[in-house]
């Protein structure tokens, strides 16, 4: 995608979505009052009415950049988001494919027929090309790659072998390379006969005459320094280089911990073999956090908010019915105790309590704990150690703030050992969250499951049911 498209940056991405509402409002409302209009004229009128909403509607995509029409097609419903599509000019569809997520992809691709397929995907690069092809029909894929050249063929296979999250898969094929025995000036005079370079070029990467790379010459290096000097002299020979079975979410991690927009990807001989780019790693990151947060609640996969009611189903139904069982688990839990609840009724009214804090809590530590895995910052020295440190934080924390709802307990209810029911239950209850926290996010990751899966579902149940028990087990002991 070119950083020189055209887009509007006084024009707010959320304004920009409902002026594209607004015009379809508007052509629905004329177009269904033209309809019922009889009269000699009346097809002419409506053909005029719809070109002029459409050319209208037009002139509004064609000045949007592509990932500003992916977030509007992701906002649409099915059929306002397919009149737009069909306004979307061919030349830019296989862009905004790649913009837009997995599900909405699915339905566009859908509604595309067979040239219209091998022609946006014609438009993009062989990295792109490879990320778009599992979506592809088998026909469509194979008729594209026997239209490419050779070079192009090797890249896509290439980039197709490797699994969605090691960096072959991602990296980039277009970068300039050149020879450390050349002067600067020679460097600077091949430059200039390049038409342009690549995006996100901030240095050429240097190799010998077995393609092995040998260093990195930064742009602001060339620029800088006497260009009599050979390339040699000033490259950098110490660059961060990654392999492509790396894995992409380490690799972004390193992106952010050195700053980079570039690096070279090389094989086990050295042979630099492509380029990961800075934009590349956004969408990674970007990635990475939506599936984190999708698992933590329960959701399989990405999900077209306008998707059927079926698919959604599906998507939806596992963690609920887990969720569920969790439920029933904890009305049993109160179950146990229905006696006790009628013997002295400020049970019913504050037990929810306790409960709630210690999911908040729980979901608190598994938070951290889950970033700490996802940046490799804990070792099984330091989790002894951090499982320690966040019991001592939920014990202060259950002191105080169950020294203060105990208090208030005894203030409405007249009773010290209500209150300081509340106070312990509320400090176990949270220490129980604590210990939870970190077992389960550190469990999973030992049975080589995502942390995030479903932690936020599991610390729920456990403190609702344990609050409950330690809650209601405390007063039947002390109080009733």
């Amino acid at each position: 995608m070119s950083e020189v498209e055209t887009r509007n940056p006084h024009t707010p991405l959320q304004g920009q979505l409902a002026r594209v509402i607004e015009l379809l409002r508007r052509q629905h409302l004329v177009e269904d009052l033209a309809h019922r209009q009889q009269g000699d004229h009346h097809d002419l009128v409506e053909s005029l009415v719809h070109r002029q909403h459409v050319a209208e509607l037009q002139r509004e995509i064609d000045g949007l950049h592509p990932a500003d029409i992916a977030y509007i097609l992701e906002a649409l419903p099915p059929e306002e988001r397919l009149e737009v599509w069909h306004l979307v000019k061919a030349d830019r569809d296989g862009e905004i494919l790649l913009e837009v997520s997995d599900a909405v992809r699915e339905s566009l691709l859908a509604d595309m027929d067979k040239p219209e397929l091998i022609a946006a995907a014609e438009q993009l690069d062989a990295e792109e090309i490879a990320d778009l092809a599992e979506d592809l029909p088998e026909d469509v894929l194979q008729e594209l790659m026997h239209r490419l050249n050779a070079q192009q063929r090797e890249r896509v296979q290439s980039a197709m072998s490797w699994e969605d999250d090691q960096v072959g898969a991602i990296m980039d094929f277009d970068m300039v390379t050149i020879r450390e025995d050349v002067t600067l000036e020679a460097v600077l005079r091949y430059l200039r006969r390049l038409k342009e370079l690549p995006e996100h070029t901030d240095k050429l990467f240097v190799v010998n005459q077995d393609t092995v790379l040998t260093g990195v010459l930064p742009i602001r290096w060339l620029l800088v320094n006497d260009p009599a000097k050979d390339v040699s002299e000033v490259m950098a020979s110490d660059a961060n280089t990654f392999r492509p079975e790396d894995d992409v979410a380490e690799t972004a991690q390193a992106f952010e911990r050195y700053d980079l927009v570039t690096a070279p990807v090389v094989d086990a001989n050295g042979k630099l073999i492509g380029r990961v780019t800075i934009d590349a790693m956004v969408d990674v990151i970007r990635e990475e956090s939506d599936a984190e947060v999708r698992e933590r609640f329960g959701l399989r996969e990405d999900e077209d908010i306008f998707a059927s009611v079926w698919k959604s189903l599906r998507n939806r139904w596992a963690w609920l019915a887990i969720n569920l069982v969790t439920a029933f688990v904890a009305s049993r839990v109160i179950g146990l105790f229905e006696g006790s609840i009628q013997k002295l009724v400020a049970l019913a009214t504050l037990m929810p309590i306790v409960a709630g804090i210690g999911g908040n809590s729980g979901n608190q530590t598994i938070t951290m704990i889950v970033r700490a895995l996802a940046l490799d910052q804990i070792s099984p020295t330091s989790a002894k150690r951090l499982l320690r440190k966040e019991l001592g934080v939920a014990m202060i924390n259950g002191l105080i703030w169950g020294g203060v709802i105990g208090l208030v307990a005894w203030l409405l209810y007249r009773n010290v050992q209500l209150g300081l029911v509340m106070t312990a239950a509320m400090t176990l209850n949270l220490l129980l969250a604590a210990l939870m926290g970190v077992l389960i996010p550190m469990t999973l990751l030992r049975f080589d499951r995502d942390p995030a899966m479903g932690s936020s579902v599991m610390i729920t149940a456990i403190t609702d049911s344990g609050g409950f028990f330690i809650f209601l087990g405390l007063a039947t002991l002390f109080l009733v």
